[in-house]
């Protein structure tokens, strides 16, 4: 998923691990191994490709309305 936000952004390794501050060697293993990737890395590398990432609690609308809550005798939701 790296690999590809990274080509889409039009950078090749190399690049991304000079504005990172790693070497191309360091960046290569971040993005065979992205699920060892801190969250402030992943962050600051997505923020880097210009990638957006939204976090919403589930249950809410894309208008951040939440959505009906279902009737009490529908049991528990866990």
């Amino acid at each position: 998923m790296l690999q590809s936000f990274r080509k889409a952004a039009g950078l090749t390794q190399a690049e991304t691990a000079l504005r990172l501050g790693v070497t191309q060697q360091t960046y290569s293993a971040l993005e065979r191994n992205a699920s060892k990737v801190s969250g402030e890395r992943l962050l600051q590398l997505l923020n880097l490709l210009g990638v957006e990432m939204v976090l919403q609690a589930r249950g809410l609308s894309d208008t951040g309305v939440r959505a009906a809550e279902p009737a009490a005798n529908d049991g528990p939701t866990w």
